[in-house]
């Protein structure tokens, strides 16, 4: 690793007219990772030699900051749990490095608290969805943007936990992940344009009922809609509209590395709108990471 001395003199060089000195200074930069992110952002914020040198530390510390992201995506894929909140939180790290993931943790420990608060062992599993519906929809106020869906903020969580607004995925993933810590079996199900989640029949209530069940799900939950239950016939019946195979995929849940993944792959689908072909870029590279 190179010194700090040793650093500032690469920082010195990157507004060089010579092109091949400024992509040797930019790569040695990029080498040094997160250690030279102190100079570079120092330099960036004094701007005292340019708006060219302003302009190429820029980007040098984007680079940086996403060879990071990347480093920590792999991690996460390979760490046993892959907990999905930490997931979510890498992903969004993408728009804002600076994002304060104990925020996030304290906001989503709020809600739980308020959810378990109003839960008891007594309750069935319909009625501690709609306690939850009832603090997460009504008190909380979360809901699906209808009017502006395919705003990227709709999928990063710093955002949809500010706004109380985003997509079925978005708003899915921090109902499950609450739901989960208050032993409360909900599950992510990926759907076609769609993303739904599962409360699974863990306890066989189904069985002691003689009710035919297929995929071991006591039913669905759609959080786009203000957290509506349903059953499997509707998703047949949504997939049949959609001619489309009835695969055991679109019933059962799926896993964590499957829901960053779309969530990845919902934010290209945002920002390919609006014409960003170097985020685009970026996010496919991310992406490509957990397939």
């Amino acid at each position: 690793m190179l010194q700090l001395s040793s650093i500032q003199a690469l920082v010195n060089l990157v507004d060089d007219p010579d092109d091949n000195i400024y992509q040797h200074v930019r790569c040695e930069l990029i080498k040094c990772g997160a250690s030279a992110l102190p100079i570079l952002e120092s330099t960036w914020e004094t701007d005292l030699f340019g708006s060219k040198h302003h302009e190429r530390i820029d980007k040098i510390i984007h680079e940086i900051h996403f060879e990071e992201l990347k480093k920590e995506l792999s991690q996460w894929l390979e760490s046993s749990e892959k907990d999905l909140l930490k997931g979510a939180c890498i992903v969004a790290k993408y728009d804002d490095h600076t994002i304060d993931e104990s925020e996030i943790i304290n906001t989503i420990q709020n809600i739980r608290r308020d959810i378990w608060l109003e839960l008891n062992d007594n309750q069935t599993s319909f009625e501690k969805v709609k306690i939850f519906n009832k603090i997460f929809f009504n008190h909380h106020k979360f809901e699906g943007d209808k009017e502006d869906y395919f705003s990227p903020s709709n999928s990063l969580i710093d955002k949809v936990l500010h706004t109380r607004k985003g997509n079925p995925l978005s708003l899915g993933l921090i109902y499950s992940v609450i739901a989960q810590s208050l032993d409360l079996p909900i599950y992510g199900v990926n759907l076609p344009n769609h993303f739904v989640l599962a409360f699974m029949d863990v306890n066989g209530i189904h069985a002691q009922n003689n009710i035919e069940d297929e995929y071991g799900v006591l039913f669905y939950i759609n959080t786009f809609s203000q957290g509506s239950i349903f059953n499997t016939k509707e998703i047949k019946s949504f997939l049949s509209g959609l001619k489309l195979d009835h695969k055991r995929d679109f019933f059962e849940p799926c896993s964590n590395t499957a829901i960053i993944r779309r969530m990845l792959t919902n934010l290209i689908s945002c920002y390919d709108q609006t014409v960003k072909s170097e985020i685009v870029d970026n996010l496919i590279e991310l992406r490509s990471i957990l397939d």
